[in-house]
């Protein structure tokens, strides 16, 4: 396991370029659209002689705007350059460095993909900061016990590994660490949450497949565990259609006994609903179309949030689900719980029930976790102790 991938200094160009392309871009387009409100305002008022003015503000805002984002592509392209020679520290070194990644990812994974492959994540399996290659040799150094219970879990939008140890220094204990004291090995991935659900649906099955060939004893049992975007992503990999196996191998759906969902959007997050809202309002005003499109370089996976995933991907019919669901308010049945949920996702969505009562998870266990946020459910008490009867 070695340190590889982007550099600081492909963050910092990176920094340079949506400086230039979305913040002094959106300041220029917005600073002339209200110059043209004003000076045509001022036209109907004094006449033609008016425009002398206009183009001569003109000329000067867009020498003072074009200045700027040259020098900020000359910034980017050397620090590219710089960064292919070798120089400086990688951005994986450092858990810093490992938030700012996944952070981006989630933002604008699908664009890193195409634009700086360097700098977006493949979907593997992490152990302290590290990719492990999904080879039985590599898979026997990080996992010495490994057992045939694999318990694997999958973070949200925006997030890595290092958030299932979130309070860990209040509780004593994750979730994976404590499972392992009844027989699970807990494997902990990290994705791309910018790419879409389907396409990282693929990857997990892909990367699934291999860990059962690979892993270095006989696997059992599967359980998949995801935070928010995480679950949704889970969901999407059992719809894969698996390509035809040999009589040696193992299907690792048939293995999945158990899915646990935390704060998952089954059926679409409010907030994500509300930005590309906001980004087509914004759009109608030349005043305010700048602002709209900061808002629409918000990753193909967000946008994947506004709808989550519907009964077009079933559930496995041999899978037990667990549903768990946030709150602020102790109650569900509260009106902030109601409407507000866990601030990012409403209970009716983490359930998967329709507003007629349909369920996508019919019989599933429920776990409603009162006074805590969206975040408190990575390492909450109410959700271990539920995980423990579930699991064991």
């Amino acid at each position: 396991m070695t340190t590889t991938g982007p550099r600081v200094l492909d963050a910092l160009s990176l920094l340079s370029e949506v400086a230039d392309q979305v913040v002094v871009g959106s300041v220029r387009d917005t600073h002339l659209a209200w110059s043209e409100r004003t000076h045509g305002l001022t036209r109907r008022v004094a006449g033609p002689g008016a425009s002398l003015p206009e183009a001569l503000h003109r000329g000067i805002a867009g020498a003072v705007y074009g200045g700027i984002g040259l020098g900020l592509k000359a910034a980017s392209l050397g620090l590219d350059k710089a960064a292919e020679a070798g120089l400086g520290p990688h951005l994986e070194d450092s858990p810093r460095g490992r938030f700012v990644s996944s952070a981006v990812n989630g933002l604008i994974g699908d664009r890193l993909l195409r634009e700086r492959p360097q700098m977006a994540i493949p979907m593997a399996v992490r152990h302290d900061g590290r990719d492990v290659a999904p080879q039985r040799e590599d898979l026997s150094t990080a996992f010495p016990d490994a057992t045939g219970e694999v318990v694997v879990f999958l973070h949200g939008l925006c997030e890595n590994e290092s958030y299932w140890r979130r309070h860990r220094d209040r509780t004593g204990t994750t979730y994976g660490e404590s499972l392992a004291e009844h027989g699970w090995t807990p494997l902990y991935l990290r994705a791309n949450s910018g790419l879409s659900l389907r396409e990282n649906g693929v990857a997990l099955a892909a990367l699934m497949r291999r860990l059962v060939e690979q892993w270095p004893v006989p696997v059992s049992r599967i359980c998949l565990v995801g935070h928010s975007m995480g679950g949704l992503v889970i969901r999407a990999a059992g719809a894969v259609s698996a390509e035809p196996v040999s009589s040696e191998t193992v299907d690792w759906n048939d293995l999945v006994t158990d899915v646990v969902t935390l704060g998952t959007p089954h059926l679409g997050a409010p907030i994500a609903w509300g930005i590309g809202h906001g980004s087509r309002g914004l759009g109608l005003l030349p005043e305010t179309a700048a602002f709209g499109r900061i808002l629409d370089w918000r990753s193909v996976g967000v946008h994947d949030l506004v709808v989550g995933l519907a009964e077009d991907v079933p559930p496995l019919p041999h899978a037990r689900y667990h549903l768990v669901c946030a709150t602020l308010s102790g109650s569900q049945r509260h009106p902030v719980g109601h409407v507000v949920g866990d601030l990012l996702v409403r209970p009716r969505s983490a359930y998967g029930t329709d507003r007629r009562g349909r369920e996508l998870f019919p019989g599933a266990d429920r776990l409603h976790v009162g006074r805590t946020d969206h975040f408190g459910l990575l390492n909450h008490p109410e959700v271990l102790s539920a995980l423990r009867t579930w699991l064991t």
